[in-house]
């Protein structure tokens, strides 16, 4: 029998990790379980990409915070790390932006010197939009395939009117790859067979089940900081001690932003009634 290709793979999670919690870590595992299962990938690396402030979530802290959380609760992890290049931005940018910047990143030794130099540099930089859309359509021979990491509530989001731009949908399911979580509830089979969009790129989603339930969120996580109740068990204990020790999640910070409307309602809303 003739010896198949394995792919490796890096997993990338964008979202609020506001907290960060157990079952955002167990994620990564299920994941990664799931794709080595297939016996046709090997998942090398996790990246977690906590948005700017800029996103504008209501409740939503400061990103500083939401970095150092995540660094703590993956400070035991040999393969998850944290990466702060989408929380440094100054706008709020499109999740498709922020794949095709780790996809670039993964793949910096096809890039000429200067590239390199300001990758290592974290200088800004902004990927021209011709290459960028060159290479979308051009996949890396050598390297790992970058794969988007979420939940069903994710992929279900893409429905949301205003919330994605068709393209960036096509961009990430049909170029990159996505590897959806369930939860209790959510059917991801289903949404997927009723969307064309999905439909069309079905064979690059993994829809991972979670058998043992977790329905742990940083919503409920949050109200319960707020009203003084234990969440020991659902963060991290060094999470737990950053949140007493900076005094995080009050009444007043689960207020902020709650009067603005989300980066992406208001860009995609004016994009709309302005063509």
């Amino acid at each position: 029998m003739p010896n198949h290709k394995v792919t490796e793979v890096v997993l990338l999670a964008c979202g609020s990790f506001n907290p960060i919690t157990n079952m955002h870590l167990r994620m990564f595992e299920l994941a990664r379980d799931h794709l080595h299962d297939t016996g046709q990938y090997n998942v090398v690396k996790g990246i977690i990409s906590p948005v700017g402030d800029a996103y504008k979530k209501k409740g939503l802290i400061e990103a500083s915070h939401r970095l150092e959380m995540a660094r703590l609760a993956t400070a035991n992890s040999d393969w998850i790390t944290v990466d702060d290049w989408e929380s440094l931005q100054p706008e709020w940018l499109e999740t498709a932006k922020v794949v095709r910047h780790h996809y670039e990143e993964l793949h910096a030794e096809d890039h000429n010197k200067d590239d390199v130099d300001t990758v290592k540099h974290g200088k800004k930089r902004r990927i021209d939009e011709n290459h960028s859309e060159s290479s979308r359509h051009q996949k890396r021979k050598d390297g790992p395939q970058l794969m988007l990491l979420c939940g069903a509530d994710v992929l279900e989001s893409f429905a949301v009117p205003n919330l994605w731009k068709q393209e960036d949908i096509a961009e990430i399911v049909g170029f990159y790859g996505l590897v959806c979580i369930t939860r209790s509830g959510s059917d991801p089979y289903k949404f997927i067979q009723q969307s064309d969009d999905l439909w069309t790129h079905h064979k690059n989603i993994h829809v991972v089940h979670e058998w043992i339930t977790n329905e742990i969120s940083a919503t409920h996580v949050r109200r319960a900081l707020r009203r003084g109740h234990s969440v020991r068990y659902l963060v991290p204990e060094n999470v737990i001690d950053y949140i007493r020790e900076q005094r995080l999640y009050s009444a007043e910070s689960e207020r902020k932003n709650s009067d603005i409307v989300l980066a992406p309602l208001q860009r995609y809303t004016r994009a709309s009634s302005s063509s």
